[in-house]
């Protein structure tokens, strides 16, 4: 039977995700990476079965090539483009109601749906994105959210990508701002920066400035009160070529019991 959904030739798709990879210390684990090469796959492999890795296909004098390739990696669920469970904000939710789910909880179709693209690169390193800003972002595409939209929030910071202030400058989404979006039926919703909430440094020094903890992780916090999901460190916002009108699709892998998962998030955008 034929696929219903794809066509190549109607549709394309847009990758969203960062790679993960070893390139520097990362906030929250750095990554780290060992890789075999087809002569030691070879030499792993035969241990299990029981054969000289000599005797592997194709056979001489392609030695090098007999085995697979391998990596094994050590990281956070948190590394690379990744979906936070509702396990990651708080053990419940919806003000103690519900024990928030994991993220191989997660149903997957809440992880595919329409997209959305709000563009607030307006909001300078370190700023917080209002509600005010969201409802104007909103105004400017001419659109009003429904039910299970998925909403990607456009800072540009994917562009710092690789560098300090991709970690220590970006700006964030407020409590209230987050609290818009759930209000109008979105449980799932993301951000092209390190974090959904700003910069680790920028809360931490604000903080300290004023001794109010409710400007330590405000977006967050919500899914205390209120179930949702969100992304972080989405990619390439700017390559959709519109706002609104394409599908989105996040499913994280499923790792038992974790507060997140690793995404490869695509959008699926009809050619013109």
């Amino acid at each position: 039977m034929a696929c219903l959904f794809w066509d190549r030739e109607k549709y394309q798709l847009i990758d969203l995700t960062l790679p993960i990879q070893p390139f520097m210390p990362d906030i929250v684990g750095h990554v780290k990476m060992a890789k075999w090469n087809h002569e030691q796959g070879a030499r792993l492999n035969s241990v299990p079965t029981g054969i000289d890795p000599i005797d592997f296909p194709p056979g001489p004098p392609f030695y090098e090539y007999h085995s697979q390739a391998w990596e094994e990696l050590t990281l956070t669920t948190h590394i690379g483009t990744h979906l936070d469970a509702p396990w990651h904000f708080f053990p419940t939710t919806e003000n103690g109601k519900m024990k928030a789910k994991t993220i191989d909880e997660v149903p997957l179709e809440w992880c595919i749906g329409n997209g959305v693209v709000l563009d607030v690169r307006h909001v300078g390193p370190g700023g917080l994105i209002t509600e005010d800003d969201v409802k104007e972002a909103l105004k400017k595409i001419n659109y009003k959210i429904q039910p299970w939209d998925i909403v990607l929030i456009q800072t540009g910071w994917d562009k710092k990508w690789g560098t300090k202030e991709y970690f220590e400058n970006h700006p964030g989404m407020s409590r209230e701002a987050t609290l818009y979006l759930i209000e109008q039926g979105v449980k799932v919703m993301g951000i092209d920066a390190f974090g959904f909430d700003r910069a680790f440094k920028v809360m931490g020094e604000e903080y300290k400035r004023t001794g109010d903890k409710n400007v330590l992780w405000p977006a967050h916090n919500v899914g205390r009160e209120k179930e949702y999901l969100h992304l972080e460190r989405l990619a390439n916002l700017d390559k959709i070529p519109k706002p609104t009108g394409f599908t989105v699709v996040v499913f994280p892998i499923k790792i038992e019991g974790a507060s997140a998962g690793w995404v490869r998030a695509v959008a699926i955008v009809e050619k013109e």
